[in-house]
């Protein structure tokens, strides 16, 4: 579970990007542009973005790289990557593993921000500063990278985001954590306001026959 909640913590951390809140932020330019990048992608009912991730922690030599796709509508989120689909209707999160044949079954825990990307949420609406990197350079001129940094003690060490801010898109962001662990995900296209299949955040057992189910709660 340890490695699965890595994905699911480095991925909730940059949700708050698309629930509408902001961070304090001293640099009132980098503020706009986050602000509008914000805005943008709260009006959306629900999106999709298909994403390709790499895992990088230099001390232990690993190097991990997946693709897959998150669906997300307010409080409630689906993601399938590679041999695992993590999803949650805002109140339970079912873990499921394609090898194994099992599902993991787990209350939203509000007091563990580990498994709970709501609590992540809504813990990243204040105590950040942003700030342009004015050291990376881009050819294309509407690429900026911004870093957020936290102002006091949180899980994560850095965040830092390229932004086109020219269409006010979200080209790649990186989560830095404690451990010395670095989640990297490039967005490879975001689809807003799609349709989704009734129940599509929710884990039916009668679509999987053979799968054993471990309740955690």
């Amino acid at each position: 579970m340890k490695k699965t909640n890595l994905i699911i913590s480095s991925i909730a951390a940059i949700l708050f990007l698309f629930s509408g809140t902001m961070m304090a932020q001293p640099d009132k330019k980098a503020e706009k542009l986050l602000e509008s990048v914000v805005n943008k992608t709260a009006s959306y009912k629900n999106f999709k973005a298909e994403l390709s991730y790499t895992m990088v922690n230099v001390e232990m030599d690993i190097h991990e790289k997946k693709s897959g796709v998150i669906y997300v509508e307010g409080d409630k989120y689906r993601i399938e990557m590679e041999g695992q689909v993590i999803i949650s209707d805002g109140k339970t999160v079912w873990t499921y593993l394609e090898d194994s044949q099992e599902v993991m079954v787990s209350d939203m825990d509000e007091s563990d921000e580990t498994v709970s990307p709501t609590k992540i949420l809504t813990s990243y609406n204040e105590n950040y500063k942003a700030k342009f990197d004015s050291d990376n350079k881009y050819k294309n001129s509407d690429i900026k990278l911004i870093n957020l940094k936290p102002n006091d003690g949180k899980q994560f060490e850095k965040l830092s985001l390229l932004v086109n801010e020219k269409s006010l898109e979200i080209e790649n962001f990186s989560v830095y954590d404690k451990s010395g662990n670095v989640f990297t995900y490039y967005i490879v296209k975001m689809e807003p306001n799609i349709d989704l299949p009734e129940n599509f955040f929710s884990f039916d057992e009668k679509d999987y026959p053979d799968v054993e189910v471990i309740d955690m709660r």
